[in-house]
């Protein structure tokens, strides 16, 4: 409504300043006496001016108006980012309030092993991977609580793409007749699974065969989740979920295959 009034008051202003105009152009043209050509050309500037201070007053007003909305829309922005951080803060606290109750069962579970007066193989090996899953569960947990807060914090800061990246393509979930250990890589790596070629990055959680796992880790090519070194890397580099796989042509590759071929053939040059 004030604006409106603004510019009605303008839009009269212009009018009259072209009907002044037009005033001192027929008195030029008439060949008016001085005095009444200064008093035409006073009248007009007079107009001017104050058409000239209503167009500012306009553009002022106009821009207040932008800064309004602007101010307006970062604020509903801002607002619907928080929302979505709490929701990634509290999937994190629900995260960590879970975590100690499959800590505790799986405790409880092992227990049940290592505690009884009865022996057997199978039951000592059922303990020994719950455990081993224990120990991987709570420290992925604990990555997981980490990225999550992180992704809290750029989602508050407006950095979406970081907060919400899009799953590599590469990413594919493991072969359910192959048996894995979750492991963390140090270097690049590729091994091969049915005639498929499969690379991961270094510094990301994959699902290694467990065949290959004794040759890499006596290489010092991956290392556990609740290795010191793994929690370290995991905050200075993350899980690498969303990295891409390694180029076939990156020379840091490590070929596991080739490695364990290796070390089978020395072992049969050792016992020859």
């Amino acid at each position: 409504m004030a604006r409106q009034k603004l510019a009605d008051r303008l839009s009269l202003a212009e009018t009259v300043v072209a009907e002044k105009r037009a005033a001192a152009e027929r008195l030029a043209v008439a060949g008016a006496a001085n005095a009444k050509l200064d008093r035409a050309e006073a009248n007009m500037r007079a107009v001017e001016d104050h058409a000239k201070t209503l167009r500012a007053a306009l553009a002022e007003f106009d821009e207040q108006i932008a800064s309004t909305e602007r101010a307006l829309a970062d604020a509903i922005a801002q607002r619907d980012r928080d929302m979505v951080a709490e929701g990634i803060e509290a999937m994190a606290a629900a995260i960590e309030q879970a975590a100690p109750g499959f800590g505790a069962g799986a405790t409880a579970l092992v227990e049940a092993v290592t505690k009884s007066t009865a022996s057997m193989p199978e039951a000592t090996r059922f303990s020994t991977s719950v455990e081993a899953l224990r120990r991987e569960v709570l420290a992925a947990a604990d990555l997981i609580c980490w990225e999550l807060r992180s992704a809290a914090v750029r989602t508050r800061a407006g950095n979406a793409n970081a907060a919400f990246p899009a799953p590599a393509e590469a990413e594919q979930p493991p072969l359910p007749e192959i048996e894995r250990q979750l492991i963390y890589t140090l270097n690049p790596l590729l091994w091969r699974e049915g005639g498929e070629v499969r690379r991961a990055a270094a510094f990301a959680l994959v699902g290694l065969p467990k065949g290959l796992l004794p040759v890499a880790l006596r290489h010092q090519h991956v290392d556990y989740l609740n290795a010191r070194r793994v929690q370290t890397l995991m905050h200075v580099h993350g899980s690498g979920r969303f990295q891409g796989e390694p180029d076939p042509d990156d020379p840091q590759l490590i070929d596991l295959d080739l490695l364990a071929a290796e070390g089978k053939e020395s072992a049969e040059a050792n016992v020859a």
